[in-house]
């Protein structure tokens, strides 16, 4: 369940009670550089295993050798 505006209104005053008007500027800076950080860390980790898998394959080119061995051992 999605809050609504006038809890979303709430949440803010409260923020600015808490903190004070000076600081949340700051907070809100900071949660938007560790949420660009963290996407940034799944693109970096996404093509570490796509290069991952790449040398590999380029390592054990067998692995598809082994495939085709198996389907004449069924057909035999």
């Amino acid at each position: 369940m999605m809050p609504g505006p006038t809890q979303i209104l709430i949440i803010i005053l409260l923020l600015i009670v808490v903190f004070g008007a000076s600081r949340v500027p700051t907070i809100m800076e900071n949660l938007a550089k560790g949420i660009t950080s963290f996407k940034k860390g799944l693109k970096e980790g996404d093509s570490d295993k796509i290069t991952e898998n790449s040398e590999r394959a380029i390592e054990n080119p067998k692995s598809e050798d082994v495939k085709s061995e198996d389907t004449d051992k069924a057909d035999g």
